[in-house]
């Protein structure tokens, strides 16, 4: 099989927040995504890093083969809480949770002239599967 999954629920983690972390990641090579998200400050970082290489174990992949075809982050349900305020009245906090899907793919070997695929065709390919017949020419695409 060319492809595993992850999938890390309930998170207490605001969507938005990890979003930005999981946009970052998305057609990087594994092992590369793990690297750079192991040295980011934010608590989504080190999550997303988790489900990553959950997501290569489940594969039975080593992380140098295979790229993050998917990272997906979903809101879950939220934690309402109270807070106490000033002549007796109280204030709603928003606790958020999220659902983290991450899908790892094999990487298409990058050969010389052998006519084989590279990551950047590989993107391609694989952009025109998700969306159709949607022109992927605006897009500036990993060398």
């Amino acid at each position: 099989q060319n492809m595993s999954k992850a999938i890390l629920k309930f998170i207490r983690l605001s969507p938005t927040k990890a979003r930005l972390i999981a946009r970052e990641v998305q057609g990087m090579n594994a092992e590369l995504a793990m690297a750079s998200l192991e040295f980011m400050p934010n608590k989504g970082a080190k999550i997303i890093s988790k489900v990553i290489a959950s997501a290569v174990a489940n594969g039975g992949f080593e992380p140098e083969e295979v790229v993050v075809a998917s990272c997906r982050v979903d809101a879950g349900p939220v934690l309402k809480r109270f807070m106490p305020r000033a002549r007796g009245s109280a204030s709603g906090i928003r606790k958020p949770t999220s659902h983290v899907f991450v899908e790892v793919a094999k990487a298409a070997k990058k050969e010389d002239q052998d006519g084989s695929k590279s990551k950047s065709d590989w993107f391609k390919t694989w952009y025109q599967q998700k969306l159709g017949s949607v022109s992927y020419t605006h897009l500036t695409l990993p060398t």
